[in-house]
């Protein structure tokens, strides 16, 4: 029988462990897991299903309020910066003081809780407060990427659930289910690491295919002048200029909603509107690394390849072959190394330009 927790593909530990919590559910639940695993539509379809008198059914019009956002008894606790504020954990404190209107629980969401710990002012004291005293008919769902030892104390007073990362296949179903045609998903859930949000934004994106092959043609392109090189770091940056377009309509689309809405309740402005831009810029800069990564893994892939075929010639007795064995090992080494580099600050442009003047020597 088909309820909420059928659309968290690939995620079938946590789905028993939800089913399971919801007939008698405590005051807290942790959800953890990677980058792109679904937290969020794990947090809503828990939330629906805690509401619904059939423990989430799916079809009824209580979960069907939660899972459009139009449950007044469930909250989702909004940060404005980087890290979570003292002030807005203890607004959702206070939130999680009302009695609920209906006949179910006080909800309160509040996700990437390791951000209460970071900051010039950690506020996971402020969190900790609130689930040591909770009122009797409200439920804390919160949700981490990462677990940090500061956690430690907020993880002992919660039910933990862990999502796994999910895999191409999960990804293709999901996208699929979403009514997108086969070639695109295929090709999206490759390119998205496992990170559904990604694998979403890539599957409008009629450039994806392009820019593969774009990265898969490098080693032939590679002339040996250092002004054919910066030309190539040059292309390669105009297309990760090129790859961002699909993020920033939906950012555009998010804020006009939250304008609207805004205007609805007789706001005047976007109260926080300088804060979530500055949130927008952040994803912006992780999509763009995440672009860069999945280039350089396809850029590796190439060199593997070569690496495979060259081996194959040195068996059958080719001198050359072990020239270029060492050369795709040493192509693949600097991939590695610079994929490293991406973890520090960086100058892309510098960054580049040092990896096409690599393998051009090699």
């Amino acid at each position: 029988m088909s309820d909420v927790f059928d659309a968290l593909v690939g995620q079938d530990a946590a789905q028993s462990a939800m089913r399971a919590h919801v007939r008698n559910p405590v005051h807290a639940y942790l959800f953890s897991g990677p980058v792109g695993s679904s937290l969020h539509d794990a947090l809503v379809a828990f939330a629906a299903a805690l509401q619904c008198p059939r423990n989430g059914c799916g079809t009824c019009e209580v979960c069907r309020l939660v899972l459009e956002g139009k449950d007044t008894d469930v909250y989702f606790a909004e940060r404005a910066g980087v890290s979570w504020r003292v002030d807005e954990l203890r607004e959702a404190d206070r939130v999680s003081r009302r009695r609920p209107l209906g006949r179910g629980y006080q909800i309160v969401v509040i996700e990437e809780v390791e951000l209460t710990t970071t900051g010039a002012s950690p506020s996971a004291a402020a969190l900790l407060k609130s689930l040591e005293e909770p009122p009797s008919r409200t439920i804390f769902l919160l949700s981490a990427e990462e677990l940090p030892e500061e956690l430690a104390t907020i993880e002992s007073r919660c039910v933990q659930v862990r999502l796994r990362s999910l895999g191409e296949d999960d990804l293709v179903t999901i996208l699929t289910r979403e009514g997108n045609d086969e070639p695109s998903t295929r090709l999206a859930a490759a390119a998205a690491n496992g990170n559904v949000r990604r694998a979403r934004i890539l599957v409008s994106d009629h450039g994806l295919g392009s820019r593969i092959a774009a990265w898969r043609t490098i080693p032939d392109r590679l002339t040996g002048t250092s002004s054919g090189s910066a030309a190539l770091a040059s292309e390669i940056s105009s297309s990760l200029d090129q790859a961002m377009a699909p993020l920033a309509r939906l950012q555009e689309e998010d804020l006009e909603s939250r304008v609207r809405d805004a205007k609805e309740v007789g706001q005047r402005s976007l109260a926080n509107r300088k804060e979530l831009e500055a949130q927008f810029k952040r994803e912006q800069r992780r999509f763009r690394i995440d672009e860069l990564r999945f280039g350089l893994s396809t850029l590796t892939d190439v060199y593997r390849d070569r690496l495979h075929e060259s081996l194959e010639s040195v068996q059958e007795g080719d001198a050359r072959g072990e020239y270029r064995v060492g050369a795709s090992l040493a192509a693949i080494d600097v991939l590695c190394a610079t994929n490293e580099r991406l973890s520090s600050n960086i100058d892309e442009t510098l960054l580049l330009n040092d990896l096409m003047l690599s393998l051009m020597a090699l």
